[in-house]
């Protein structure tokens, strides 16, 4: 089995030296159920600007040698779009009081390494470092029925993964984001729940 032999974080100019290599990463992993993303280069690239742009933002690689095979994101949700934040503002919950993590994408290979876990411990410890006083850690979760027909066999959410580190799902708290789908000539509409974990 191949091995993950660093996982590190990059900020700024050095994440934009990798946006290539995150890009072709996300495209990949979200894929596969449940995104089934049918992304494009162009897009990807500009959606890496903003981690690149934001001060207070990390990007996590997991690294085979050289080779980026896995990456994780996060940054203040204050510097994300408001399609991000509109749900938190419904709640009462300030954007600024909030470190947002936007995914975790590993090739499967690499899967069942603990890497999931690194990368969860690598982003609260750098919102925990920022000088922000953050009150919540959160992220997004597409939402699939149960019996979609598209669901692989076998498939088994996150959720309890998630359960372990703390987030606890709000289903108060929807979003709604489009993309295109694979199969699909048009984007569509696809919902997000955010799940949410004190950051003290």
């Amino acid at each position: 089995m191949p091995q993950v032999n660093q996982v590190k974080c990059v900020f700024g100019e050095e994440a934009a030296s990798h946006a290539a290599d995150l890009a072709r990463l996300r495209i990949a992993v979200f894929r596969e159920y449940p995104y089934l993303y049918d992304g494009d280069m162009a897009y990807e690239k500009y959606y890496i600007q903003q981690y690149v742009q934001s001060p207070g933002s990390v990007i996590v690689l997991a690294m085979d040698g050289d080779t980026i095979v896995g990456a994780s994101t996060a940054l203040p949700l204050a510097d994300e779009t408001q399609a991000f934040k509109q749900p938190f503002i419904e709640q009462g919950i300030a954007p600024a009081k909030v470190f947002y993590f936007g995914e975790s994408v590993l090739l499967p290979a690499y899967r069942g390494q603990g890497i999931g876990h690194r990368f969860f411990d690598q982003r609260e410890a750098h919102a925990r470092s920022l000088d922000q006083d953050f009150e919540y850690l959160a992220f997004a979760a597409v939402i699939r029925d149960a019996d979609d027909p598209r669901r692989p066999e076998g498939y088994r959410p996150h959720d309890v993964f998630w359960n372990k580190r703390g987030f606890t799902p709000e289903p108060e708290m929807i979003m709604q984001l489009p993309w295109k789908e694979i199969g699909n000539e048009q984007e569509t509409v696809q919902s997000l729940m955010f799940w949410l974990k004190s950051c003290t």
